[in-house]
């Protein structure tokens, strides 16, 4: 799992059926320089899967690969990264 910043999300005119009910956020990785809010510690943006609610602004734990699939079996959903949490506060040493 990894750490990321929203700062967006993605308008669709068309959603297949299997991924119904979410919405697709535009998150920037977080490596631990960016939790300490250093620009060079934020990776390229990338497209998100979420169910949860995060909004533009918000911290959230996400994973990828076949982990952003694991949550939907046995019926997997054809994901790239999915929001598995939102995160409240972060303390970073």
């Amino acid at each position: 799992m990894r750490i990321g910043e929203v700062i967006g999300k993605v308008t669709l005119s068309k959603c297949d059926p299997m991924v119904s009910g979410g919405t697709w956020l535009v998150v920037v990785p977080l490596s631990v320089a960016g939790l300490k809010g250093d620009p060079a510690g934020r990776e390229e943006p990338i497209v998100v899967y979420d169910e949860l609610g995060a909004s533009p602004g918000a911290k959230i734990g996400f994973s990828e690969g076949g982990e952003a699939a694991n949550p939907f079996a046995p019926n997997y959903k054809p994901l790239d990264a999915y929001n598995a949490c939102i995160l409240d506060t972060i303390e970073v040493d």
